[in-house]
């Protein structure tokens, strides 16, 4: 979907159009944009404007009885110097009005008003089948980080704080810009109208509230959750293939160009046995790269309370793009997108695998796509294919190597020193753990040592391994299965680096 610009609204009106309609949430911003292609046009005049309270006005100026939107739409294509007509509310009106709806017919196809157009701003649900086909349907997104770049620059140059601020810090208007991208103008001036209202000024509170908006969109989503990130790569244990993944990426492109946006890669597909650190190393890359993470949760989009699901799932895209750059986080995507799913669901989980495919396929805006699943063989064909993520990973059981890290990281949230134990014994006598049990081994060996208020022994963590029975013993079967599917078809996250 192209973001409307000045150039493109330019080329449709001098290609001759009647009728524009533009899909957007800020008349403001719409009509800066119809004034400044009015200004290119020659002999176009000042536009004319319609409201439902104001009636029409020209640079202020009132048109006497222009109430009705029929009779102003008449007014105004009278007027002989003025070529383009904006007319907001017009949406509000024309279902219960067939005149409106045949003015602008005519208009449409050259009856009437020659050399006029009419821009409409609306919601795209507000058109009436009778006259969509009579309409050239534009869609206005947010604005891109070029036009907020250039806003900020005209709010410092009549802006005396802003002006200091980025005086005494050069890199503060470029971190503005990047934290107001995927916003509208109108809030990024509220946060820095706010800096005046603090005793000690700060660039920082300014970034800080529009990060905050940000949280607020996507708590008011409902489909996604923002999630509080403080993980970093150095936490999670083994998989170095997928750690090298990564840092040869901040090598190839810089990581405050990936962090920026504009370098950023597709995506991963991680599958795997459960509590292998998928989740973990999604939230890492996240962290690790500077990005917000979001999470969709894709039993919201089959809940139907936001909708269809069809629908639901173009809300959370939108949403991700709206907050970009960013990571959107799939949490088992196959609990919402499976070949299985085409048999129980028919016709829906059709619809919402080709809107997943097709924006995969054609976003453009800078979002990460982090997918994790468990049973990556429920995956249709098409979302594994080449193009649609960077790589498909397989998380498996952690390696020797892999569970002394582990064993050596959770030691040290334990406030231990991994030196006064035997990592070698306690890695092989959890030879079929997953990272998470290795975990809770050592939370409950941890719990007993403190329930009898005394340091963590060697003897504690290996009586809570005795006590664990692993998943790749009492879903054995599962496990083999996963890992034979595995097996050429994905680059394992562990051992040895060969991408």
């Amino acid at each position: 979907m192209e973001n409307l610009t000045a150039q493109e609204l330019l080329r449709q009106i001098s290609s001759g159009v009647g009728l524009i309609y533009v899909v957007t949430v800020n008349e403001r911003r719409l009509e800066q944009m119809v004034v400044q292609v009015a200004a290119r046009i020659r002999d176009a005049g000042a536009p004319l404007v319609w409201n439902c309270v104001d009636g029409l006005t020209r640079d202020g100026v009132r048109f006497s009885e222009s109430a009705d939107p029929a009779t102003a739409l008449a007014t105004a294509i009278d007027c002989p110097d003025a070529r383009i007509l904006l007319f907001k509310d017009l949406p509000f009106f024309w279902n219960d009005n067939p005149g409106l709806l045949r003015w602008l017919k005519d208009l449409a196809a050259g009856v009437k008003g020659r050399g006029k157009v009419v821009v409409i701003p609306g919601d795209e649900c507000q058109i009436p089948d009778t006259i969509r086909g009579d309409l050239v349907i534009l869609h206005q997104g947010l604005p891109v980080l070029d036009e907020i770049t250039s806003f900020l620059e005209q709010l410092r140059g009549r802006d005396p704080l802003l002006k200091g601020l980025c005086d005494a810090d050069p890199e503060l208007l470029p971190r503005l810009a990047l934290a107001a991208q995927g916003l509208d103008l109108a809030p990024v001036e509220r946060a820095v109208r706010m800096l005046r209202l603090s005793r000690q000024p700060d660039g920082g509170e300014a970034i800080a509230s529009l990060l905050q908006l940000k949280r607020k969109i996507i708590r008011e989503s409902g489909i996604m959750e923002f999630v509080e990130n403080d993980a970093s790569a150095v936490q999670v244990g083994g998989m170095e293939n997928l750690k090298q993944w990564m840092l040869r990426r901040e090598r190839a492109y810089g990581l405050e160009t990936i962090a920026s946006g504009k370098s950023l890669p597709k995506g991963i597909l991680i599958m795997g046995v459960a509590g292998c650190g998928k989740s973990l190393f999604v939230k890492a890359i996240a962290a690790q790269w500077r990005l917000p993470l979001i999470r969709l949760d894709m039993s919201s989009v089959y809940g139907g309370v936001y909708g269809s699901p069809e629908a639901s799932l173009q809300r959370a895209f939108r949403t991700a793009e709206a907050i970009a750059p960013c990571v959107l986080w799939i949490d088992e995507i196959e609990a919402g997108i499976s070949s299985q799913g085409f048999k129980s669901e028919g016709g829906t989980a059709s619809r919402v695998l080709g809107s997943f495919l097709t924006w995969m396929q054609e976003k453009r805006s800078p979002v990460f796509v982090a997918a994790t699943a468990n049973a990556i063989e429920m995956l249709p064909a098409e979302v594994m294919r080449k193009g649609r993520f960077d790589e498909i990973f397989y998380a498996g059981l952690p390696d020797t190597p892999g569970r002394e890290e582990i064993f050596r990281i959770h030691l040290e949230r334990q406030g231990t020193s991994p030196a006064d134990y035997d990592i070698a014994l306690l890695s092989g006598s959890t030879r079929g753990f997953s990272g998470s049990e290795i975990e809770q081994a050592v939370l409950a060996g941890s719990f007993d040592a403190l329930s009898e208020r005394r340091p963590l022994t060697q003897q504690d963590l290996m009586t809570s391994i005795s006590r664990t029975v692993p998943l790749s013993v009492t879903m054995a079967e599962q496990i083999k299965k996963i890992e034979a599917w595995a097996f050429k078809r994905a680059v394992p996250a562990s051992g040895k680096f060969n991408q």
